[in-house]
């Protein structure tokens, strides 16, 4: 039974992590990319509030709970 909990779980989470790394810009598609300096420095405070920052956020929270069900399904397997 914990083998398929854990298998439906990793299917989710890889679906979920592929559909936020698709969300998210490349480095130069950002106003970085566009305009140099100034507009980076001006608009630098709202950094982590912006929409790519969550992404970026939730990212790292996905691919660490897609590691530790990878991790457990091997065990649970093995």
């Amino acid at each position: 039974m914990a083998k398929i909990i854990l298998t439906v779980l990793e299917l989710l989470l890889s679906i979920a992590l592929i559909v936020i790394v698709l969300l998210q810009s490349g480095k130069s598609a950002g106003l970085s990319g566009s305009i140099a300096g100034g507009a980076e420095t001006f608009f630098g405070k709202y950094k982590g509030r912006t929409l790519d920052a969550m992404l970026g956020r939730y990212t790292w929270i996905i691919a660490a709970a897609f590691f530790v069900v990878s991790v457990l399904l091997f065990l649970v397997i093995k």
